[in-house]
């Protein structure tokens, strides 16, 4: 056995012991490092010090803890429920509108909080009471709240993207900008999934239908929580600030406008705000700590390199190459942490896919729309959980209502991988112009 095929089996094996064994995946992918450094490396343990003093040393990293803020700032401000509120007015009218409400909320809001988790407690929260009101079967209002939540890692900003940026020395921004066609097929595939059960099972729009003066009235009460996506993007995009700057712009903005303009953000809520992200943020930088140095560690190894190898050798046709990574992506997705999967693999899969001659930015919405179906995919599937609490259903129930939905994202998945304009069109837009 060669010796990053040994190197691979003592690290990742380990890995997966320890995370049958319920260790926390940040302390795992250390644990796994440090006994392989002792038994196996010819290299001592100083050297993993500095790589993980320099791993947390990441301007964009600092986007993370700062973005998680911010969608808890806005939650406990009321932004959340002003946008579901103009959505309802413009959208709620039509057959099963507010299960399109529920979708265009969640993009929304992920346009803040760069999390699906997060987007699902704060939309469902809303949404699901109405939804039931309104006669909306609560398994699929449910299902349809979780599924549309993975919308949060989408829609730029998205925390994923931050990751696999900073894992693949890949541009943040341009991620960002890449990230608007998918999350279009995404928001599509779950609309016209809802319109088709909405329609089958006689789930109607609102009572008052459309009103002009009513769209007009949310819009004023709404504009700031809608004017927050737009100057956290706009900024990005326009060159006015990098997306770590944009970050903490919509901390002050969502502080700013929650306590002084809404007035729904008390010292209390600011102070339960401060506690969730940091307990959140606490549970990502750990595994990207270890993490980035996992992936000098695989790199120093050669192990992409005999991944590749194995990968190509199945085919040398690119577009098979890449069902069988989105496949093996699909299988990781259920089974591991969506942070975790990207800081793993990414170094590992993404000089494959540049080797088969796709773009690192097109190859990076391809694992996070991956792993996006993932958060409502058993056993893990984070939105199952976080909804199935929200709504006081069973997590089995949910997993089987939640079926469909998974096999429209699939649709959506197999167009962002291979329809790469959809995906590149705007960030090769973004290179010219800046050429």
């Amino acid at each position: 056995m060669g010796s990053a095929s040994m190197a691979a089996l003592i690290i990742f094996g380990l890995f997966f012991v320890f995370i049958f064994l319920t260790i926390p995946i940040g302390i795992s992918i250390g644990l796994s490092l440090t006994i392989y450094y002792v038994f196996y490396s010819t290299q001592t343990l100083s050297t993993i010090g500095p790589w993980l003093m320099s791993a947390l040393d990441s301007f964009p990293l600092m986007a993370i803890p700062f973005f998680i803020l911010a969608g808890s700032l806005m939650e406990g401000g009321g932004l959340s429920k002003r946008l579901i509120d103009f959505c309802d007015s413009l959208l709620g009218w039509l057959p099963g509108g507010l299960g399109i409400v529920c979708i265009a909320a969640c993009a929304f809001f992920g346009a803040i909080s760069g999390s699906a988790p997060a987007t699902v407690a704060a939309i469902g929260a809303i949404c699901l009471p109405s939804m039931v009101e309104r006669g909306y079967d609560k398994l699929y209002a449910t299902a349809l709240i979780a599924a549309s939540g993975c919308l949060g890692v989408i829609v730029p900003p998205s925390i994923p993207m931050v990751v696999y940026g900073t894992s693949t020395d890949t541009s943040v921004g341009q991620l960002f900008v890449a990230g608007f066609g998918p999350a279009l097929a995404f928001a599509l595939c779950l609309i016209a999934l809802n319109e088709f059960v909405c329609i089958k099972h006689g789930y109607k729009g609102s009572a008052h239908g459309f009103s002009i003066k009513r769209v007009g009235t949310t819009f004023v009460k709404g504009i700031w929580a809608l004017g927050c996506p737009v100057i956290i993007l706009g900024g990005i995009y326009g060159g006015f600030f990098t997306p770590t700057e944009a970050a903490v712009v919509a901390d002050v903005y969502g502080f700013i406008v929650g306590m002084f303009i809404y007035r729904e953000l008390d010292i209390k809520r600011t102070y339960k705000a401060f506690i969730t992200s940091s307990i959140t943020n606490g549970n990502i930088l750990l595994p990207c700590c270890t993490g980035t140095v996992l992936a000098k560690v695989i790199s120093l190894a050669q192990i992409p390199t005999v991944v590749a190898n194995g990968i190509t050798s199945i085919s040398d046709n690119g577009i098979i190459i890449l069902l069988v990574i989105n496949g093996v992506l699909l299988i990781v997705g259920m089974l591991m942490d969506t942070i975790a999967a990207i800081i793993v693999i990414a170094p590992i899969l993404c000089p494959v896919a540049v080797a088969c001659g796709w773009s690192p930015i097109h190859f990076g919405l391809i694992m996070v729309v991956n792993l996006a179906i993932g958060f409502i995919t058993p056993p893990v599937g984070v939105n199952l959980f976080v909804a199935s609490g929200m709504a006081d259903v069973r997590f089995v129930d949910l997993s089987k209502k939640i079926i469909p939905f998974i096999l429209v994202l699939l649709c959506a998945l197999l167009i962002t991988t291979y329809c790469e304009p959809l995906v590149m069109t705007l960030p090769n837009m973004m290179t010219k112009a800046a050429a």
